[in-house]
């Protein structure tokens, strides 16, 4: 048996926090270009466990390295991406819970497998308000 991760972890959903948080364990692949900026109506909060991640909160661009948290509140637009060359693990919480829905669909999708039903729910909306960071004017 294989002691290897799977890239994305669903930890902690909706169905057994209430509805109040979600938290996932991901691992971002080097040069992951991430989202594109966005906003949604939940809180996101990112623990850099293993290597750094770039994140944009609204026009601010900072670094985050293991250790190190980057909070996006809700209705801000932010996103993350891996620009240092490396693999880098980051631990994502949101609240309420719902958007692990997503982290959901987007591993069985890579595992090549039926999602779970809990993930068959409605995701939040989510908000495209810019490019990625990698795509920034002068980025």
């Amino acid at each position: 048996m294989s002691t290897e991760r799977a890239p994305i972890n669903v930890l902690l959903r909706s169905e057994q926090s209430g509805e109040q948080i979600a938290v996932m364990d991901n691992t971002v692949s080097a040069d992951f270009p991430g989202p594109p900026l966005h906003h949604h109506d939940f809180d996101e909060t990112f623990y850099v466990l293993k290597g750094e991640l770039t994140f944009q909160l609204e026009n601010e661009v900072f670094t985050r390295k293991a250790g190190e948290l980057a909070f996006a509140p809700r209705n801000v637009p932010h996103t993350f991406a891996n620009m240092s060359g490396a693999e880098a693990r980051t631990l994502i919480v949101c609240t309420p819970a719902g958007f692990e829905r997503y982290f959901d669909r987007m591993a069985a999708e890579r595992a090549g497998v039926d999602p779970p039903p809990e993930a068959t729910e409605p995701l939040p909306e989510v908000t495209t308000v810019g490019p990625r960071i990698g795509e920034r004017p002068g980025g």
